[in-house]
């Protein structure tokens, strides 16, 4: 092959490999699964407590729940309300927890969990729905203030959000004016921020939230205020008239028009308690794969009993990889190509020591029995054949016996392939025949050798997670192969022929 017609197959391996490091990034950043193995994620349990006195008829309890919070995504969600039923309703974009029951008396004690893990940060899409401000009613002086500080206000702003910060500086100043202490006489200043802004013509509401903190017990929302702008809703800390939401606060009321609503009950009054946790990051992934597009092309969709097959079928190309390294840049010989693969595989069933000792076992009863077969003349399918069936009783008996003793591991020498060994053990007493016990040895040795090789690559923690969970980069390992394909330079055991020119330097 010239130079030249190389150029199409160096383009092509290159394009395979960059398109698996591609698809795996892609994966790492859609679906955030890790790079390393092991790696946690932390995850905030929040729950709901609320509790009321029955009058002893009929009971709705109706509790709003966050419906995609900025800055979260919820994991799962679950209600603790024994004697209750229980249905989650959404009604736009009020999602709402609801407990029934056909008679209740005294106090009564309803509990909602929600798992929620931090999510990327990012602003409230545009929304073309037209919004508009809410009829506020003002009597009396409260018209006059609200005038004079929405005049002025307005005459230092320039936009909805610069408007908004004016107002909250104005009702949060050290030294208030007799129209601000008018205003915040009666009410919060988060109603009267609500008033101001309505009433100026600029559409405004209150939302609810709750700042995360670990082992934190009977919490109450904090209030914040949410201007919309003309194309989104911006929030606001109407304590500070910081914009945006901190990465500590979870915003779990937001476009529904009430908290709580009870039914046959009173003095209802709801909490929060939080605790931080930490779970394995891919736990998450498996929670969140359905919901993301990526995610339908993730292994974890499948069964589980088909998930484990498959984590023993993609460490296979792992294996081949340490095989070509092994024969084509070291240059150890094996018997068979990829028999060292295959022995690699028992090994990972088995366990190292346990396995070797089997495979050693099995072969060389094996070689004894083939040495009498062969004295009989039988024809090669016959011997084969037989060979099958002397193995299948040599394991059989290595298991009673592993079984036993008090060994477990014996039991499971009987994932080898039978028909494999058998093959091995044939090649083997054909290759005695033909070049002598040294070749025999060297072959052998240098098969369970690789296969050692292999077992340790295929038995690595991170290549079982990146096999698994990143199968694209199956194909940086089949660009691989191709690779050692082509070369064609002097393997590493043959340095040794070139030792005797030392003597001339």
């Amino acid at each position: 092959m010239s130079r030249h017609s190389k150029a199409p197959f160096y383009i092509a391996t290159g394009l395979l490999i960059l398109a698996g490091v591609l698809l795996a990034v892609l994966r790492h950043y859609q679906l955030g699964v890790p790079w390393l193995p092991g790696q946690q994620q932390p995850v905030w349990l929040v729950e709901a407590r609320v509790d009321f006195r029955a009058w002893g008829e009929p009971v709705t309890v109706s509790l709003n729940l966050p419906d995609s919070p900025p800055g979260f995504s919820v994991l799962s969600e679950q209600a603790a309300s024994p004697g209750y039923g229980f249905a989650i309703t959404q009604r736009g974009h009020d999602r709402r927890a609801e407990w029934t029951i056909r008679q209740a008396n005294g106090p009564q004690t309803l509990y909602f969990k929600s798992r929620l893990i931090a999510s990327a940060q990012t602003d409230t899409e545009p929304d073309n729905t037209p919004v508009t401000a809410s009829e506020v009613f003002l009597e009396g002086p409260d018209i006059a203030a609200a005038r004079a500080a929405i005049e002025l206000a307005g005459s230092r702003s320039s936009n909805p959000a610069s408007f908004t910060r004016e107002l909250i500086t104005l009702l949060n100043s050290p030294t208030p004016d007799q129209n601000t202490r008018l205003l915040l006489s009666d009410r919060t200043r988060a109603e009267a921020l609500y008033l101001l802004i309505n009433h100026s013509g600029t559409p405004a509401r209150i939302a609810e939230g709750l700042r995360l903190e670990d082992a934190r017990r009977q919490q109450s929302l904090l209030p914040w205020l949410q201007v919309h702008d003309g194309k989104r809703w911006l929030t606001f800390n109407p304590r500070t008239a910081e914009q945006g939401v901190p990465d500590d606060v979870l915003l779990w009321r937001q476009e529904a028009s009430s908290l709580l609503d009870v039914t046959g009950g009173s003095n209802s009054v709801v909490s929060f308690s939080m605790l931080r946790q930490t779970v394995p990051a891919l736990q998450i992934i498996r929670a969140e794969a359905d919901g993301q597009a990526f995610g339908a092309f993730s292994l974890h969709q499948l069964p589980v009993e088909q998930q484990g097959m498959f984590r023993m079928l993609l460490l296979l190309p792992f294996g081949a990889l340490v095989v070509c390294l092994m024969r084509i840049v070291v240059g150890i010989k094996t018997s068979g190509t990829f028999m060292p693969v295959l022995i690699a595989v028992a090994f990972v069933q088995t366990s190292l020591l346990p396995g070797l000792a089997a495979f050693i076992g099995v072969v060389t009863l094996g070689l004894l029995m083939r040495g009498y077969l062969s004295s009989l003349n039988l024809l090669l399918v016959s011997r084969i054949s037989a060979l099958i069936v002397l193995v299948l009783f040599i394991t059989a008996g290595i298991s009673i016996i592993g079984y036993q003793m008090g060994y477990s591991t014996g039991m499971t020498v009987t994932f080898f392939p039978m028909v494999i060994l058998a093959w091995t053990i044939e090649r083997m007493s054909i290759l005695w025949e033909e070049e002598g016990a040294r070749e025999v040895v060297t072959q052998g040795f240098g098969s369970l050798l690789v296969a050692i090789f292999a077992f340790l690559v295929m038995r690595a923690p991170l290549a079982e997670h990146l096999s698994f969970n990143f199968p694209e980069l199956h194909l940086v390992v089949l660009g691989l192969i191709l690779l050692l394909g082509q070369y064609t330079g002097y393997k590493l055991t043959e340095l040794r022929r070139f030792t005797p020119m030392k003597r001339y330097d």
